[in-house]
């Protein structure tokens, strides 16, 4: 990417918030302000759409409504997403447009990790059935020191964590699409060797972005393959795993807890089966909180404005071929 000038608008403009769901909210009005910080913080210009050449995308889940802007507005040739997980966006084609589309895909890795470590000590150690009991009523808690880790995706999330059961000496394996080892595994591995690692496996977290590919990854067949007396931890997407799947598993004890922190579907609805499964733990897509969300946006906007007037490669920046 050569040098260039930064001038940047955020969608949606402060006339149509109020045309957009959350828009008029304060929340929405406190991000947009401190993005624009963070654009001026980089050098750049915040401008109206009709004078931009790069765009911070703020609406969730409308892939048709960015393609008509991008339409509209041929200069643009840099967007941002907010998330890291842009599944909705990859699916429409959008991504193949002569345009640089970043995420924010590493930037929330540490309290991810941080959220995936409670729920891995949180199952082994029977929290949510102690607390839900109305008397006293002691349990064996399972350690996890020297506990065999299976991580799926091997992005920021993956390497935060290893980092963090690093005291407690677990057995560290990786499963990725790429060859390269990371630091502080027993193994990486690519994907077709998911089958032959499961029943080595005591913990299993999910921490891969959602493509056609990785959708129900985990199905009655994989959640066979465990050890009756695994985890399983999902901190990536509901998807990820055949939600009819994991509740025969936990019936039949096929595996001994779950904790998950998105589901499918999400909402999970009133009522469901896991809601009631005291070996379940079930947070509400909240690993990452709102002031360290904002913060890790703000810093990644404000260095690829950076980047991009200096013709520097733009942190977060989507493969179309890989949809992530």
């Amino acid at each position: 990417m050569s040098p260039m000038e930064a001038r940047i608008a955020i969608a949606p403009s402060a006339e149509a918030r109020r045309a957009y769901g959350r828009a008029n909210s304060p929340d929405f009005d406190h991000l947009a302000s401190e993005i624009e910080e963070a654009v001026s913080g980089g050098g750049g210009a915040n401008v109206p759409l009709a004078e931009a050449n790069g765009l911070v995308w703020l609406i969730p889940g409308e892939p048709e409504q960015l393609r008509l802007t991008l339409d509209g507005h041929p200069g643009i040739e840099w967007v941002q997403f907010p998330w890291a997980g842009v599944e909705k966006f990859a699916t429409s084609g959008l991504f193949h447009r002569p345009v640089v589309f970043t995420c924010a895909k590493g930037s929330f890795a540490g309290q991810v990790s941080e959220h995936a470590l409670m729920l891995i000590l949180a199952s082994l150690r029977s929290v949510v059935r102690q607390a839900r009991a109305p008397h006293w009523s002691p349990v064996d808690p399972r350690s996890l020191h020297g506990r065999r880790v299976t991580i799926l995706g091997g992005g920021g999330i993956a390497s935060e964590l290893i980092h963090l059961l690093r005291p407690f000496g677990c057995r560290i394996r990786v499963i990725r699409r790429r060859p390269e080892k990371i630091e502080g595994t027993q193994e990486t591995l690519p994907p077709t060797a998911l089958h032959a690692t499961l029943p080595e496996t005591d913990i299993l977290v999910l921490a891969l972005a959602l493509t056609p590919e990785t959708r129900h990854v985990i199905g009655a067949a994989e959640l066979a393959l465990l050890p009756p007396q695994a985890v399983v931890v999902n901190v990536a997407r509901g998807a990820h795993i055949q939600t009819d799947a994991l509740v025969e598993a936990l019936r039949t004890g096929a595996i001994s807890a779950a904790g998950l922190d998105v589901t499918d579907p999400e909402p999970l609805p009133d009522g469901h089966p896991l809601w009631a499964d005291p070996r379940v733990l079930i947070t509400s897509h909240c690993a990452d909180s709102a002031d360290y969300v904002l913060r890790m946006l703000c810093e990644r906007v404000e260095r690829n404005v950076r980047n991009l007037r200096a013709g520097r490669p733009l942190e977060g920046t989507i493969d179309p071929a890989a949809g992530y």
